[in-house]
């Protein structure tokens, strides 16, 4: 091997994860490099073509407020919007976009060349070094070695990628670019504990033997908004999305050739995801289930190329036409990428730290699919955090922890490193038991004061949030002291939505405060109406309208910080701890969380264990045991 350069991080990967590693970590003046099996398949979308939908679009909006590329690249890509769930709360609403799947790739890849300390590499890494434990560097298929203070894994579905269409199974990674195997075999030689998880992928077909009159039509929204308040475009919907629905003749294709499916014969050994399951899996799982929804999504405007979202499959070709032309509106499909299942290997993420590095070894971090999560945003999201990490620990600076009560991202790395992963992890608003403060709309006032301490914020970003929040607390004192006046028109509008008549004049704080009054609703009768951007004002509202329900969480908070607080060293020896079961004390000492927090949230671990851990802490504090 020859050593051709040296550089304070190395990314392996330029997928999501890499992307958002890479550029945090050159922002933060770390000297980086960023290596990828193909330049072509930068910020590749192998799966779904869009950004965002339920709790993603809340990871997309905290790594934009703290300067990550993903919701810019988003907006510049998006050929439709739409916001998800707005018949319930606030805490669930969320952006999803269709982005246009090649000028998204395009877009990373340029933002990558354009950053100042990154440099850009093709090439495989095919192993890494270690010295005293410790990360020194990566060496390469082409026989080259580069040395590195830190190397960040973001392999995503290529590390010892295996594809399978029915009985035909090879080594790849997605859309025909090569799987990275040696890598695999080299991070198990070094002790990480690695497992086998498997996903899989819709057919794309083409457009024009699609027969759009059989199915209904999903528009994007009237008013659509970007992900990233640094976008001064607003996305503008250039296409539609289509909806069908499996029949039970497709059930029964399925039913008849479940022996000739590589998941129901065994030769798939990965675990797949929970909440994204294939098709297949659907129709075993649901018997009683007559239809599964299907959605026919375009995949850009220079392509014909259309995507079958909620029919992944790993069933032979041949049935994969019968199948899919059962469908009302496929009857004459014609496929130009056939589904197919994909297996890779991750790591056992009870192996990393909070701040994403190796326990096993000094300065490899993990980010993105290897560290056992699903999508692009779960990616890009670890991504961001690796980077920011790697280049704070070069630079000898405290690891930066995200709380749990402060954000998903911080409840996504929690649960990954607390709880560990049976099968690929998705983010869902349902994992937060603090899901109304931590909204997407908020996202900017959670997150930007943490970028900008980081260093990721710069100052037309920070400059851009000040001015935002200003308008929003200028904009929550005018709502509180401006009055509306009682008249017959606004007691017609108030009655046509189920509430009570005003009888004297109230302020719009007032009125908002009840449950079915929106600003929209009252906005005419506001004295100052229109002074306002809509954006504000829908923030303002949810701020008014569940300040109740949002004082209550944030004491939860509060309280919850107070064993946050409560730090536990990383050397705690919990088996010499009197009074601890020796379960808890087995998996505490695998997980070594940071704090009493961290550790009641282990699995295995009762309250009458951290009562114990507890006392001691308060016994002993930092004496060695």
């Amino acid at each position: 091997m020859v050593k051709i350069g040296s550089y304070d991080v190395i990314v392996v990967g330029a997928g999501h994860a890499g992307i958002e590693a890479a550029l945090v970590s050159a922002k933060l003046k770390a000297s980086t490099a960023v290596f990828t099996l193909s330049l072509d398949a930068v910020g590749n979308l192998p799966c779904n073509p869009s950004i965002g939908g339920t709790a993603k679009a809340h990871l997309v909006f905290e790594i934009d407020a703290m300067g990550g590329e993903i919701g810019k690249a988003a907006d510049a890509t998006s050929i439709q919007s739409r916001t998800l769930n707005l018949k319930k709360g606030p805490a669930v609403h969320s952006l999803r976009v269709q982005t246009d799947r090649r000028k998204y790739t395009s877009y990373m890849k340029n933002a990558l060349e354009k950053q100042s300390g990154l440099d850009v590499i093709q090439d495989e890494v095919v192993g890494i070094s270690v010295e005293n434990n410790k990360v020194t560097g990566v060496y390469t298929r082409l026989g080259a070695y580069f040395a590195a203070k830190c190397v960040i894994i973001a392999t995503g579905t290529y590390l010892g990628g295996k594809i399978f269409v029915g009985p035909t199974g090879y080594s790849s990674g997605p859309d025909s670019v090569s799987s990275s195997d040696k890598l695999a075999e080299d991070l198990k030689k070094w002790g990480i504990s690695m497992r086998r998880f498997k996903t899989g992928t819709p057919a794309r077909v083409h457009r024009r033997s699609i027969d759009f009159s059989k199915m209904k039509v999903q528009a994007g929204d009237k008013k659509p908004v970007p992900f990233s308040f640094m976008s001064d475009f607003i996305p503008k919907n250039l296409v539609d999305c289509y909806i069908t629905a499996t029949n039970e003749r497709t059930h029964e294709i399925i039913r008849n050739n479940l022996d000739r499916s590589p998941l129901y014969v065994g030769i798939i050994e990965g675990v797949g995801p929970r909440y994204c399951p294939s098709i297949e899996d659907k129709v075993v799982r649901f018997p009683d289930k007559e239809k599964h929804q299907l959605f026919v999504e375009p995949c850009g405007l220079e392509t014909e190329e259309m995507y079958l979202q909620g029919m992944s499959t790993s069933l032979p070709i041949d049935v994969q036409y019968e199948m899919y032309r059962t469908v009302p509106g496929l009857e004459r499909v014609e496929l130009m990428r056939p589904a197919y299942a994909i297996e890779y290997e991750c790591c056992d993420p009870t192996t990393l730290k909070p701040s994403l590095e190796s326990r096993v070894i000094e300065g490899l971090f993990g980010a993105g699919q290897f560290c056992g999560t699903s999508g692009y945003e779960e990616a890009a999201a670890l991504g961001f955090v690796a980077g920011v990490n790697a280049a704070r620990k070069v630079q000898n600076k405290q690891a930066v922890v995200f709380e749990r009560s402060g954000s998903y991202l911080g409840t996504m790395i929690d649960d990954l490193v607390t709880k560990g992963v049976t099968d690929p992890y998705r983010i869902m608003t349902s994992r937060s038991e603090y899901r109304l403060v931590l909204r997407q709309d908020n996202a900017d006032r959670r997150m930007c004061e943490i970028g900008r301490e980081i260093g990721s914020v710069d100052d037309e970003r920070y400059e851009r949030f000040q001015r935002n929040s200003r308008k929003l607390e200028n904009e929550l004192a005018r709502m509180k002291v401006t009055n509306i006046k009682a008249s017959k028109e606004i007691n017609e509008v108030l009655c046509s939505i189920g509430e009570d008549r005003l009888n004297n004049s109230t302020t719009i704080e007032n009125l908002l405060k009840r449950p079915r009054v929106s600003y929209e609703a009252i906005k005419r009768f506001d004295p100052d109406g229109g002074l306002t951007d809509e954006e504000t004002a829908k923030k303002a509202e949810i701020e008014i309208k569940y300040e109740g329900y949002i004082k209550r969480q944030r004491k939860q908070v509060e309280k919850q910080k107070k064993y946050e607080k409560m730090r536990l060293r990383e050397d705690m020896d919990y088996k010499k701890i009197r009074g601890l079961r020796i379960e808890a004390a087995d998996k505490l000492s695998k997980v070594m969380p940071l704090s009493i927090g961290q550790a009641s949230r282990v699995s295995g671990v009762s309250p009458a264990d951290i009562a114990v851990l507890t006392i001691w802490l308060r016994k002993h504090g930092d004496k060695k045991q």
